[in-house]
């Protein structure tokens, strides 16, 4: 299979990807169709703009078909994590890491961390994506199920059948009742004596027909993965524990029927899983490289990652109670120990007026949500309140260049907001508010990029919005270590 590394949110033109996929126009347009219909592919407008934008908007985006010598149209990948298609491997990396000649080996251990994080995140979830779905149709992702059984069995190991063997005086449990039926008794005194025990003997069947099966689809996993250059990247250690191949088992309709049998006698709920899998594996078979396959393994909405991220990593305490915060109540807040952060938020109050001429109130479910706060105690003295907002963007912020790849208005007012939700809070309890936008970046240092600011709301007190660049392989790390961020180290 042919590797390619792709860029999220980059522009490329038909002929770009032609000739990064090593292919004619036509056969680039056939795959680029596929991709468009499965979501991880749009089209926006070859002008000047789109192609220096490394964000991309929806009114952006062009209903148009892709046909070969079309050069109206630039392509945008939405899709960070690995796609198979017609014997390619495409390897989508997330927009901030720098467009141009990176090492090959700096890009792999990039992606290789990046799908970690993705696997964490989607553990939560507890299921295989084993179809891609559209509005229209779908397709068997045979990528996410050889993940899945290759992971399985790391963790598992091989698929096993038990059998009860019957010994005569064995080490295993002594089976009275047969004993008692089946052998010769001595008496003496009037009590029986056995000379001989039956004794039951759990043993492993190494030659069980889902054993064997089992194994060969390993071996088979792993080396379509290997071949493809996948085991490596998604740092996942092979094993060749077969020597048998599918066709040794029988034809496609009696191996499902076996497992389909298999099931109804199984009620393990990992063996049940299992064998559901290797089922829709049989179902589905096909290889990575086959023409009619797509597979995908990552996400059309890293924003989301990124945000889970930023708030395990800082330890965002919007949902816990105000007592666990590490400053004493005061006043009002004493009797509101219980309530959570969130709770403080005022919640739009709608009042209506009754055909009798009374007025009556109606709260509002939603309110503001931030999207993490931390409150640090930076000193005896010194506690601090900050709201950060996880931005994926890639913020263009320098002299002598337009501004771009920022946030919009409404984030930057809503930012502003939140400090005004919670001014009672902190003003009660002497509190120094922080207020912050996150974002990825590909260094390897934290870079404090400047400031937001709105005068009219800047008039009322509130604090600038401050910027910094997280960089993203610090913060996965932390993600994936399950530990924190020292936030004196963001200089806020």
């Amino acid at each position: 299979m042919i590797s390619v590394f792709l860029r999220e949110q980059k522009r490329y033109s038909l002929e770009d990807l032609a000739k990064a996929l090593k292919c004619s126009a036509e056969k680039a347009v056939r795959i680029l169709k596929r991709l468009k219909e499965y979501g991880v592919l749009k089209a926006v407008s070859a002008s000047d703009r789109q192609k220096h934008l490394t964000d991309l908007a929806e009114e952006d985006i062009e209903i148009a078909d892709i046909e070969a010598g079309e050069s109206g149209y630039l392509y945008v990948f939405t899709f960070v994590g690995v796609i198979t298609i017609r014997g390619y491997v495409l390897k989508c990396c997330p927009k901030y890491l720098p467009d141009g000649n990176v090492p090959r080996a700096e890009l792999i251990q990039s992606l290789k961390q990046v799908l970690k994080v993705l696997e964490k995140y989607n553990a939560q979830e507890q299921i295989i994506r084993m179809y891609n779905e559209t509005s229209g149709s779908s397709a068997f992702n045979m990528l996410a199920v050889m993940l899945f059984l290759l992971h399985d069995y790391i963790e598992n190991g091989v698929y096993s059948s038990t059998q009860d063997i019957i010994e005569a005086n064995g080490q295993g449990e002594i089976l009275w009742d047969k004993t008692i039926n089946e052998t010769f008794t001595l008496l003496s005194g009037n009590r029986p004596y056995y000379p001989e025990l039956l004794t039951r003997k759990r043993v492993q069947d190494e030659y069980d027909f889902f054993t064997r099966l089992h194994k060969c689809i390993i071996t088979r996993c792993s080396k379509e993965l290997r071949d493809a250059g996948l085991l490596e990247l998604f740092d996942i250690a092979g094993a060749d524990i077969s020597d048998e191949d599918i066709e040794d088992f029988g034809d496609k309709e009696y191996v499902l029927n076996r497992i389909a049998r298999e099931l109804n006698v199984q009620f393990s709920t990992r063996k049940q899983l299992l064998l559901k899998t290797l089922y829709a594996y049989m179902a589905n078979s096909n290889t990575l490289d086959n023409l009619d396959c797509f597979s995908m393994f990552g996400t059309s909405t890293f924003n989301l990652v990124w945000e889970k991220v930023c708030a395990e990593v800082l330890d965002n305490q919007l949902q816990r109670p105000i007592s666990s915060l590490p400053v004493p109540l005061a006043g009002q807040y004493k009797a509101m120990r219980r309530k959570k952060l969130i709770d403080l938020i005022e919640r739009p109050k709608w009042t209506g007026t009754a055909q009798d001429g009374t007025t009556f109130a109606r709260l509002a479910s939603d309110t503001l949500v931030p999207d993490i706060v931390s409150v640090v105690k930076a000193g005896e003295n010194d506690c601090r309140f900050i709201i950060f907002d996880a931005k994926y963007y890639n913020l263009l912020l320098e002299r002598h260049k337009d501004l771009s790849g920022n946030p919009g208005i409404e984030s930057v007012t809503k930012q502003y907001l939140y400090q005004l939700a919670f001014q009672p809070f902190t003003e009660a309890h002497k509190m120094q508010v922080r207020n912050c936008f996150l974002m990825p970046t590909a260094s390897s240092e934290i870079i404090a990029k400047g400031t937001v600011t709105l005068a009219m709301l800047q008039s009322l007190g509130l604090k600038d919005i401050q910027i910094r660049l997280l960089p993203a392989k610090l913060m996965y790390r932390h993600y994936l270590e399950g530990s924190r961020l020292d936030i004196r180290s963001l200089h806020l």
